[in-house]
C-alpha cells in the first residue's frame, strides 16, 4: 500500500534539516522535499543530496527567480511598498510565491499535506499558510514548531547532532538568516537585546559603510512605465539587473537597516536586513516619480503604499485588495519612464540627475523670472481665498 505524501518546504537550514527525521519518527508519510530557489545562492546539488541523505524520498529544485522579480518584487517597487518606514519586504515577498509552488507540486504528486519549518512566534507561518489556503483550502498543514518539544534553536542543534544531521549554524553562530535575491535578514542571538549595537561582521554581502571605498560610484537606471529595464545603458532581465545593483550597492555600503518591527503575531522583534540593490531601485524610482506624477496622485499613492506594505507583510498577497491596488499602481506608472542617475557613496544613495520626457516640472514656470503661464500678481487673490477659512475663524474669536 502506497504511503500518503507530505510536501516539505525545504532549505537545508537548521529547521528544515531536522524536520525530515522528525516527520519519519512521528508520521507514516513519504517526504518530498521542495527547495524553491528565489536567489539564496545555495549549492542546490548539495541541498538535494542532503535532503535525500536525511530521508527525503524525492527532491524538487524549483528556480523561480525571474518570476520572483517580475511578479512580486517589481510590483512592490512600483507601489513604493515599505513596512514601518524601513523594511523593503524581502522575506515577505518571497513567501507567497514559494507557497504557490508548493501547492502546485502537491497537486502534481497527489499529496494532501504540506509541512513548513516556520516557528510559532514568526510571521512566516501566517504567510505560508494563508497563501496555501488561498491556492488550495483542502491541503492540511503540518507545522512542527507548533507541535514538537524543541523550544529553542539550541534545542534544535542538539536534536540535529543526535540524528547525525549536519546544520549550517552552531550555538556560537546562532543567528537565523534568510536570504534571497532581494535581501538577507539576520535575527536572533545578541540582536534580541535592543541595547546591543549590531556587529559589523554580521553582514553577509554588504561592506560596512565606514569600510567602503573612498570614491563614489555613479549608476544610471532606465525605467519604463515604472519598471527598471537597463543599468548603465545595458538592458538586463530582472535577475541580472538586481544582481548587478546588488554588487554596486554592496561595495558602497548601501542598504543596511536595523529595525525593531511590529510582527503580525503581536510582538516586537529586531532584525538587521541587507537590501543593497533594492535600496538603490527604491530611491531611483522615487526620484523619477517626483518629476512625472502630479501632486494629488503622488500624495494619494503614498498612502496606498503604506497599505500595500502592510498587506505584503501580513501575508495577504492573494487578495482582491492587493490585485486592486496593483491596477491603481499600473495606471500611475504610465508616464514613469526615464533614466535616473544616482551617486553611491559610503551608505548613501544621492540623486545625480533625472532625465525624462514626461517631467511635469517646467523650469520656465518654477524659476523666479516671469513666464506666460504664471503671474506673480495672481498669487495675492489665491492667498486671500486659500486663507478665507482661517480669517473667518479669527473674526469669530
Amino acid at each position: 500500500m502506497n504511503k500518503e505524501k507530505v510536501i516539505l518546504a525545504y532549505s537545508g537550514g537548521l529547521d528544515t534539516s531536522i524536520i525530515i527525521p522528525w516527520l519519519q519518527e512521528n508520521y507514516d508519510l513519504e517526504v518530498i522535499a521542495v527547495c524553491v530557489d528565489v536567489g539564496q545562492d545555495d549549492d542546490m546539488k548539495e541541498v538535494e543530496k542532503k535532503a535525500i541523505r536525511t530521508g527525503a524520498k524525492k527532491v524538487y529544485i524549483e528556480d523561480v527567480r525571474e518570476e520572483f522579480v517580475k511578479e512580486y518584487v517589481y510590483k512592490a517597487l512600483k507601489a513604493g511598498a515599505v513596512y514601518e518606514d524601513k523594511y523593503l519586504l524581502g522575506t515577505s515577498l518571497a513567501r507567497p510565491l514559494m507557497a504557490k509552488r508548493l501547492v502546485e507540486i502537491a497537486k502534481m504528486e497527489g499529496a494532501k499535506y504540506i509541512c513548513h519549518g516556520c516557528t510559532g512566534k514568526g510571521n512566516d507561518q501566517v504567510r505560508f499558510e494563508v497563501a496555501i489556503a488561498s491556492c488550495d483550502p483542502l491541503i492540511e498543514i503540518i507545522a512542527p514548531w507548533r507541535m514538537w518539544d524543541i523550544s529553542s534553536r539550541e534545542d534544535a542543534i542538539d536534536y540535529a547532532l543526535s540524528k547525525g544531521v549536519d546544520v549550517p549554524v552552531t550555538k556560537e553562530k546562532i543567528y537565523s538568516v534568510d536570504k534571497n535575491l532581494w535581501h538577507i535578514s539576520h535575527e536572533g542571538g545578541d540582536l534580541e537585546d535592543p541595547e546591543n549595537q549590531h556587529k559589523l561582521e554580521l553582514y553577509s554581502s554588504i561592506t560596512a559603510p565606514e569600510n567602503a571605498k573612498d570614491e563614489p560610484t555613479y549608476v544610471e537606471i532606465y525605467f519604463e512605465k515604472g519598471e527598471p529595464k537597463k543599468v548603465d545603458g545595458v538592458e538586463l532581465n530582472g535577475v541580472n539587473l538586481i544582481t548587478t545593483l546588488n554588487k554596486f550597492g554592496s561595495e558602497n555600503g548601501i542598504g543596511i537597516i536595523d529595525i525593531v518591527e511590529n510582527r503580525l503575531v503581536g510582538m516586537k522583534s529586531r532584525g538587521v536586513y541587507e537590501t543593497p540593490g533594492g535600496t538603490i531601485l527604491y530611491e531611483a524610482h522615487r526620484e523619477l516619480e517626483r518629476l512625472t506624477l502630479d501632486k494629488i496622485t503622488y500624495h494619494y499613492k503614498q498612502g496606498l503604499a503604506l497599505k500595500y506594505g502592510e498587506l505584503v507583510y501580513d501575508g495577504l498577497w492573494f487578495t482582491t485588495l492587493r490585485e486592486s491596488l496593483d491596477a491603481f499602481v499600473e495606471k500611475t506608472q504610465e508616464n514613469v519612464t526615464g533614466t535616473v542617475k544616482v551617486k553611491l557613496y559610503k551608505g548613501n544613495v544621492t540623486n545625480a540627475g533625472v532625465f525624462t520626457e514626461n517631467a511635469l516640472y517646467d523650469k520656465g514656470i518654477s524659476s523666479f523670472g516671469e513666464s506666460d503661464l504664471y503671474s506673480h500678481k495672481d498669487a495675492g487673490g489665491f492667498i486671500r481665498l486659500f486663507s478665507l477659512p482661517s480669517r473667518i475663524k479669527a473674526l469669530k474669536k
